[in-house]
């Protein structure tokens, strides 16, 4: 990222953000992290899998079949609320920044693009240890030097099993030593609602949700 946010300018939203990762075999794992979340789960979803450049995403109208939070695809400048899934659009890179989500045309730098960690290394940056960091099924390593970064500013973060359908994704992160929980998605989502109940966050943490004056 190159702007530096500080304490002082940032804004941090009253409710976890978490950011989930995957590729290839994502979309089942998705489904079954999401499907446990109930419409008040006191959490926003920032959603990135691999897609197709080319085609238009059925992702959406996918994954809002299949739980009953509000969801849509990412529009650039929108701020992230709570209870809703946001899923990045094709060929584009997702970030947040003072809690609104930001667009952009994906990099034509050489090698493969890294989306999952535009998001997470933003999300790092953005929300600090209010981020949870989630990598599910997918190959190659996409994901893991973001995960790293949530990891090393307090964000919990947690990794898909052995029962991820394409497991070199959470297998890079585990290896890493920078996630704190290995679980299926189900368990992954239990894990999320008792987070999200935590008094500490239901109370209203004093540091949270400041802006500037």
């Amino acid at each position: 990222m190159d702007k530096l946010i500080t304490p002082q300018n940032r804004y941090v939203a009253t409710f976890p953000i978490v950011g989930i990762g995957a590729s290839a075999g994502g979309l089942e794992a998705i489904s079954e992290l999401i499907a446990k979340m109930p419409a008040a789960c006191g959490m926003a979803f920032l959603i990135v899998q691999h897609l197709d450049p080319q085609r238009a995403s059925l992702l959406v109208n996918i994954l809002t079949s299949r739980t009953a939070l509000a969801g849509s695809e990412a529009i650039e400048g929108i701020t992230v609320e709570v209870n809703h899934i946001y899923v990045i659009p094709p060929n584009t890179s997702m970030s947040i920044e003072r809690g609104r989500l930001k667009l952009a045309a994906r990099s034509k730098a050489l090698g493969p693009p890294t989306p999952i960690d535009d998001l997470l290394e933003s999300l790092a940056e953005d929300q600090g240890s209010n981020s949870i960091g989630v990598i599910l099924s997918g190959s190659g390593s996409d994901g893991a030097v973001g995960l790293q970064t949530l990891h090393n500013v307090g964000a919990i973060t947690f990794a898909q099993d052995e029962s991820a359908k394409y497991p070199s994704m959470p297998r890079t992160v585990r290896e890493l030593g920078c996630v704190d929980l290995v679980l299926p998605p189900a368990g992954i989502a239990d894990e999320l609602l008792r987070i999200a109940s935590h008094p500490y966050l239901s109370s209203g943490n004093p540091t949270l949700g400041k802006q500037d004056p």
